[in-house]
């Protein structure tokens, strides 16, 4: 009853976090780890928690998106042939072997959650808008996002930023449709891999459902509310927890 109160209010705390500032993953996924679900599981679990979140947010962004619809077949057909490459790969390593591999994975995803601005606007303005895709070209841009949905299906902290920086390398600058391609691309990448997990049996349904049930109460709530709450502060809140965190995946890896 304790554990799955604990993982209804982490839950809670992850959704209110996605909605107002990112970061979300880095409460539930710990917390499923906390309450004893392995690891690999765990991470699955993580994924499935967060997957109605990005549905119903790229249900919600569909109108920003209008002037975008011919990139949406090969987007979504990119995220769904590499979330599925990410999924398979966490599938075939051990627990030992991701535990060694957590500690690194969060501190690129909470240095990403610090200076993800930043490097979206630096990406931004290498791009220079259209010039951006003539650059870099077609073939470099789309295996830039093939690499990142590959992470998202392997772990999924860190991948809307990871989004944004793609969007602003492809020459995209509406704040509005990039959220909305992000989360479309996020939704493709986390049912993928979702589906591939249930069939391998890799997620903990009890535990996660409880988390899951928190991720969208907490971000219905925090969305409704979220002009009360100054974001900076969310945010520093979050990457002083995830650098705490990450020390503590580190120092229960490798000493």
């Amino acid at each position: 009853m304790l554990e799955a109160l604990f993982l209804l209010v982490a839950g809670l705390i992850g959704g209110a976090l996605n909605s107002l500032a990112g970061g979300g993953s880095f409460i539930v996924f710990p917390a499923l780890l906390f309450v004893g679900v392995p690891p690999v599981i765990a991470n699955a679990s993580n994924t499935y928690a967060a997957m109605p979140g990005y549905v119903s947010g790229a249900v919600g962004y569909w109108h920003a998106m209008a002037g975008h619809k011919d990139k949406l077949v090969l987007y979504g057909v990119v995220a769904a042939v590499f979330g599925y490459i990410g999924a398979e790969l966490l599938l075939v390593v051990s627990d030992e072997q991701f535990s060694l591999v957590v500690p690194w994975l969060m501190l690129f995803a909470v240095l990403l959650f610090a200076f993800g601005n930043q490097i979206n606007a630096f990406v931004a303005a290498q791009g220079g808008g259209r010039r951006g895709m003539k650059t870099l070209g077609t073939t470099l841009l789309l295996a830039f996002l093939a690499g990142v949905c590959i992470y998202g299906g392997f772990f999924n902290a860190g991948l809307g930023i990871l989004l944004l920086a793609f969007l602003a390398t492809a020459g995209m600058s509406d704040i509005h449709a990039m959220n909305g391609l992000k989360l479309y691309v996020s939704s493709i990448v986390a049912i993928v891999a979702v589906a591939r997990f249930a069939l391998s049996g890799s997620i903990d349904w009890y535990h996660g459902s409880i988390a899951l049930v928190g991720v969208v109460t907490g971000g219905y709530v925090a969305a409704r509310n979220a002009h009360r709450i100054p974001s900076r502060w969310i945010r520093v809140a979050v990457i002083i927890y995830g650098v705490f965190m990450t020390g503590y995946f580190f120092w229960g890896a490798y000493l």
